[in-house]
């Protein structure tokens, strides 16, 4: 398995000490403002089961990432194929970090990570992001990253329920101006 490191961050397996923090995580009304809901304990567990067991299989995924000059977990990013009921197909990038890392530039660094790995180690030609049309922090690390988001790729998630969390936005970075992010 592939842990990917930069200046301040590491991005590597999960622990059994990451269970609650993400847990909090998910149970936090801020972190989870453009998804469906909240996420009990046992999702929250269960996600990180999934996570896991994607990273074992291929090697990469939804990596937990940690600050190097304190150890502390604050979330993940990663790399994953896209969800078979999309009206796209490929791999997407993401990101979800806990309140208090938010505004130090951890999302963009540790996605420009896991970007350097998906051209530079996969090989992948073309790597997606997708959020809630109204989730302009993300699509602002979106941008920082080089990528740039065509509206006729909008779309109606499947996976969300009818409301204002169902449209969502495509963002794209190919691997020919991925350097330039």
């Amino acid at each position: 398995m592939t842990n990917l490191r930069t200046d301040r961050l590491i991005l590597r397996p999960w622990r059994e000490s990451d269970l609650a923090p993400w847990a909090a995580m998910n149970a936090d009304p801020e972190v989870r403002e453009y998804f469906p809901g909240l996420l009990t304990r046992e999702q929250s567990d269960s996600s990180v089961a999934r996570f896991q067991a994607g990273l074992d299989e291929r090697g990469w995924g939804w990596w937990a990432v940690e600050v190097v000059a304190t150890g502390e977990f604050i979330g993940f990013t990663g790399l994953d194929p896209v969800d078979a009921d999309m009206p796209f197909t490929g791999v997407e990038a993401g990101w979800r970090l806990a309140r208090p890392a938010w505004g130090h530039g951890y999302a963009t660094e540790a996605a420009r990570a896991a970007l350097a790995f998906g051209f530079d180690d996969l090989g992948l030609a073309e790597i997606l992001a997708v959020t809630a049309v109204g989730n302009l922090r993300s699509q602002a690390v979106m941008r920082r990253l080089g990528m740039t988001r065509d509206p006729a790729d909008d779309f109606d998630d499947p996976g969300v329920p009818e409301g204002p969390l169902r449209r969502s936005v495509l963002y794209r970075l190919r691997a020919c101006t991925e350097a330039q992010a």
